[in-house]
């Protein structure tokens, strides 16, 4: 649920998409490596998802630069910056920025003046190559300094720059920091840099940044050229203003629908800290902040708008409902068991790609994620992949045409939001009333919850892809359901026995130190002050999260806005592991 550090030599993949909590692979950086001869760097794949659609949007550019314009001939070679959207018509030469102050609500803009369009540049690394295999093969290669060290180098995809683009513009005018966002590749470009040294170069106080651009060809070897515009900054890098305590107030939690205030003491001061680091935009696009100890309510914290009443659009933490719903039909006899085998449901010989192991996949295979099917949300070339499903008209026939991955070894994790769907689907078919109405009588209206809303298939059905909403404090009651080992109120909703199953480690997380996976919840271990602290959690794209500690009494939402960004469930690492764990398990 996250970008993981990466490995010195393993190439690692960040896929994501409307349903899922991953980032989506869409460029390819280098890092510097000073014991490679050859370039010094080694290539490893990254990614950052630009919200919806297979690619991100086109590049805004300034219009081609006319014969004897100051544009082509003053600047020529030149990355300039500023700090607004200037209208190109009125960029003149005395907005060039030569200091900037990074802040986290600070914008930049870059312009990029390369004297002559990208395919002539491109000519010239191969004139053997027709136009037409140049458009495909050519791209930008972005490299980032700061002070005067090579951080890392970007090299943007072949395919990203329109072919029109590539013949006419002179002018590049892209954002790479914007408010709100514009979900352009400038934007992805800066968070590349972000997430792989920047943050750790960018330190606080001052800098020179340096950025360049040349352009390159995606041969059998990559053939780069010289570079073609380049520019600098002194950056004065304010990314973590200092916060006191005293000028901050926090929320007064009142009783909430079951939800008594708890009366445990916790460190108000870190709690504070916290808010004001939220509002100064420190940590981004955060919603609410909940936290239930000993099922009472602890911490109550909403922002960016966001009140008790906002239906959050969690995204993936949705799928953790199917695996609800499926405990409880188990339990009430609807389903046999997590071995039943998909052939008990469907009649795989009228799909495409019919195969015995298809047959024999479990629900505990689409609990687990680890189903035979050739679906990985983490790869974009994937037949399985789930923006290939959400344009299709019947996602179930999506996920039962797909063949058998037959190079994945048997039994191993891939994220694959389609097996969660046909879970879904089951579930609906078998349940009195189908799968929204048992969910409202068995789940949400013994927990009180009244005010929810559904995202749904194409064939109406409530989908388990993702995306259902509730308020933070509803969300709160189903993570201490689990808490209470499927106990409301006295009441047992969720088997005993399942809860057990859920919070079991079936899975690793391949590439990751310590994570698993249970019956579609995650499970990782925070370290805190020398202690560990595992949890079994929810995972949404965008950072939201509903945290059930295993050995502690306390609950955890974190709710957040900040879907397809290379910062979204890294920074909820950050506040649990340096705000919320040590201030709710501490006192006042």
């Amino acid at each position: 649920p996250g970008p993981e550090s990466l490995q010195p030599i393993a190439t690692q993949l960040f896929t994501g998409s409307k349903a899922s909590s991953h980032t989506k692979e869409r460029y390819v950086y280098a890092t510097p490596q000073p014991n490679d001869p050859m370039d010094m760097y080694r290539l490893l794949l990254a990614a950052v998802l630009l919200m919806s659609g297979p690619l991100p949007l086109p590049a805004r550019q300034v219009g081609p630069a006319q014969p004897g314009d100051p544009a082509r001939t003053a600047h020529t070679g030149r990355i300039t910056f500023a700090a607004t959207n200037i209208p190109p018509e009125k960029y003149q030469a005395s907005d060039f920025l030569t200091t900037y102050a990074l802040t986290p609500r600070s914008q930049l803009f870059m312009t990029a003046f390369m004297g002559k369009p990208l395919s002539e540049h491109l000519r010239e690394l191969a004139p053997e190559r027709t136009a037409a295999a140049l458009d495909t093969l050519g791209s930008y290669q972005f490299s980032f300094y700061v002070d005067d060290q090579l951080v890392n180098v970007v090299n943007m995809p072949p395919g990203n720059v329109e072919a029109a683009t590539m013949h006419t513009e002179t002018i590049v005018r892209k954002p790479l920091i914007a408010r709100p966002r514009q979900r352009t590749w400038g934007e992805s470009i800066w968070n590349i840099f972000l997430m792989n040294g920047g943050q750790q170069a960018l330190t606080e106080g001052k800098h020179v940044f340096k950025m360049e651009i040349r352009p390159f060809l995606q041969l059998p070897l990559r053939i780069f050229g010289k570079v073609i515009a380049e520019g600098q900054l002194a950056m004065d890098v304010r990314l973590d203003p200092a916060i006191d305590p005293d000028t901050v107030q926090l929320h007064t939690p009142q009783p909430y629908g079951g939800l008594a205030v708890s009366r445990d003491k916790f460190d108000v001061n870190r709690i504070k800290t916290l808010k004001g680091k939220t509002d100064a935009y420190v940590f981004k696009d955060i919603t609410s902040v909940v936290v239930l100890k000993n099922g009472k309510l602890l911490i109550e914290e909403y922002f960016n708008g966001a009140d008790r009443s906002t239906l959050h659009d969690v995204r993936s933490v949705g799928k953790s409902f199917a695996s609800t719903a499926a405990g409880i039909a188990i339990g009430e006899g609807f389903l046999k068991s997590e071995a039943q085998p998909l052939k008990e449901f469907y009649n795989l010989k009228q799909f495409a790609n019919y195969s015995p192991a298809k047959d024999n996949s479990t629900l505990r295979d689409l609990l687990t994620m680890s189903a035979v099917f050739e679906g990985n949300d983490d790869k974009r070339e994937s037949a399985g992949n789930e923006e290939k499903m959400y344009p299709t008209a019947d996602w179930v026939k999506f996920a039962l045409d797909l063949p058998v991955d037959s190079l994945r070894p048997a039994g191993e994790w891939h994220y694959f939001t389609a097996g969660v769907v046909l879970l879904g689907d089951i579930l609906h078919q078998r349940v009195p009333g189908g799968l929204e109405q048992y969910t409202d009588r068995k789940l949400f209206k013994p927990l009180g919850i009244t005010q929810y809303k559904w995202q749904y298939t194409p064939r109406k059905v409530a989908s388990t892809a993702g995306g259902i909403r509730l308020n933070a404090l509803d969300l709160a009651k189903y993570g201490q359901l689990y808490q209470n080992g499927g106990k409301w109120n006295g009441r047992q909703l969720v088997p005993k026995g399942w809860v057990d199953k859920t919070f079991t480690r079936h899975e690793a997380i391949p590439g990751r130190e310590n994570e698993y996976y249970g019956y579609l919840f995650w499970n990782r271990t925070y370290q805190v002050d020398g202690r560990a602290y595992e949890t079994y959690y929810c995972s949404g794209n965008g950072g939201n999260k509903i945290f059930i500690f295993k050995d502690q009494p306390l609950v955890v939402v974190i709710t957040a806005t900040a879907y397809n960004t290379p910062y979204g469930h890294a920074q909820v690492d950050k506040m649990m592991q340096e705000y919320i764990l040590p201030a709710a398990l501490g006192k006042e």
